[in-house]
């Protein structure tokens, strides 16, 4: 695996153990896309958002 997928997996890994921090970031990544189209892209970055959080939460119940 090259550098990137060795950073994804332990990015994944930490994701899987703070499942909360998590949350918080990928709700602030989406805000940020959010603000910075204003808001033109709203439905594609839920649903980019919500595939995130179900890669680290093993397909439970996702926050929004």
């Amino acid at each position: 695996m090259g550098k990137l997928g060795d950073m994804a997996a332990k990015a994944k890994a930490m994701a899987k153990g703070h499942p909360d921090q998590a949350d918080k970031g990928v709700a602030g990544a989406e805000r940020a896309v959010d603000q910075r189209t204003g808001g033109k892209y709203d439905a594609q970055t839920d649903k980019a958002a919500d595939a995130v959080r179900r890669s680290y939460r093993d397909g439970g119940p996702t926050r929004h």
